[in-house]
């Protein structure tokens, strides 16, 4: 018995025949065809969602799965329904799955009523209703009390949103005997070894589009890390705070002052900022109507009519080198616009080199998970791959997660 079930019997007695809401990430990217489907093109989370569904299932549970897709606003919006998704779950678990039309009315009371045990049903999108979302305590907390309603206990395992103080993360678990899922215990498990006393030396790779997204990681990381490795869009906001001419890529003015502090920092703490010596530039950023031209440049030498797309082959071989000694290694963000090969090879790069550690490789969710996935690389070579991106971000600059400090009261 894993501690999911251990902790619902300590509050429920035995979990069979109970209705356990199940609060999951399956907020998947979708390809809509010409027909006008939906097909799931990264099923990653998905398929991090099953162990605790499973396990559940199997004791006997009547599971009730609760999740977003996208950002609709408040209300229903068949662009973002959860029907692909609870048929691509129903595929992975080897049994049906029941639908509900939506979260709290009269299909998610019908659909949970004529649940039997073992059963596994997901409601519709949660975020349709715009109590899930609202900065208002109450009327967050009546829609928690609506959800609440249709079960008898509460699981956390969508890692993806607890950095989200949201009704169906936070509320509903003041309101009903709670856990946390698989997923999320490993998750706070293996990222709390990266803020308390990792094994060293310690790596941290940031790429990405935009400082700004990671300005809190950076602060708090020149405290603990032994070597920074910047690349990605971000990079950029770097090389003009020492002075140098970036083309076209992708800069943050607003930025400039901040990094200039974090290179001054990193000098005078010993922590060693790795930049990129080489940069892959083109005359455009990738699209449909033309075919790549990407030259190689030195990273001081940026054409003023170019932006740089990913890093250089010289920069990618010095980042693979810096991560080869480390024993704890955290990567959150490509190295470029991996989507499209002719930019692929500094994340690629980055990504061997991380199955490669002799020690605990953490790729940090988002961009870098689909990466990961999308070049082709075996998960099992990582010593974890995050399903959270934003969350996994918030707990390594030091946060209080709203579904974590929920759930540890």
């Amino acid at each position: 018995m894993s501690a999911t079930l251990d902790a619902l019997v300590d509050g429920l007695g035995d979990v069979r025949g109970r209705r356990v809401l199940v609060r999951s990430d399956l907020n998947v990217p979708l390809d809509v065809t010409d027909d006008g489907r939906s097909t799931i093109t990264d099923d990653g989370r998905v398929r991090a969602s099953v162990p605790t569904i499973r396990e559940l299932s199997e004791a006997g549970a009547r599971v009730v799965v609760v999740a977003h897709l996208g950002r609709p606003k408040g209300e229903p919006d068949d662009r973002y329904s959860l029907r692909p998704v609870a048929a691509r779950l129903a595929e992975l678990l080897g049994r049906d799955v029941a639908f509900a039309e939506d979260t709290v009315g009269a299909s998610a009371r019908e659909t949970v009523d004529g649940m039997a045990d073992g059963d596994v049903a997901v409601l519709e999108n949660v975020r349709f209703n715009a109590g899930e979302t609202s900065k208002d305590d109450d009327e967050r907390g009546a829609f928690a009390d609506r959800l609440a309603g249709l079960v008898d206990a509460f699981v956390s395992d969508g890692f993806g949103v607890v950095h989200r103080k949201q009704a169906s993360v936070y509320d509903v678990a003041l309101r009903l005997p709670h856990a946390m899922g698989q997923l999320v215990s490993t998750e706070i498990e293996v990222l709390r070894r990266l803020t308390v006393d990792p094994e060293r030396p310690y790596v941290v790779v940031l790429g990405g589009s935009k400082v700004s997204d990671k300005l809190g990681v950076i602060d708090n990381l020149l405290g603990q890390a032994d070597r920074l490795l910047i690349g990605g869009g971000m990079v950029f906001t770097f090389l003009a705070a020492q002075g140098l001419e970036v083309g076209r890529s992708l800069l943050e003015d607003d930025q400039l002052e901040v990094v200039r502090g974090y290179l001054t920092r990193a000098e005078q703490t010993g922590v060693e900022i790795v930049l990129p010596t080489d940069i892959v530039v083109d005359a455009a950023f990738p699209s449909d109507d033309r075919e790549p031209q990407p030259r190689v440049v030195p990273a001081n030498q940026i054409p003023a009519d170019s932006l740089g797309l990913d890093i250089g082959p010289e920069s990618a071989a010095a980042f693979a080198s810096a991560i080869s000694d480390a024993k704890t290694v955290f990567w959150n963000g490509p190295m470029g616009v991996f989507e499209t090969p002719a930019f692929a090879d500094g994340t690629r790069a980055v990504a061997q080199a991380l199955t490669e550690v002799d020690g605990l490789s953490v790729v940090g969710g988002g961009d870098s998970a689909a990466a990961v996935r999308k070049l082709g690389f075996d998960e099992g070579a990582f010593g974890h791959i995050s399903t959270g991106g934003g969350a996994s971000l918030e707990l390594l600059e030091g946060k209080d997660l709203p579904g974590i400090t929920v759930l540890e009261r």
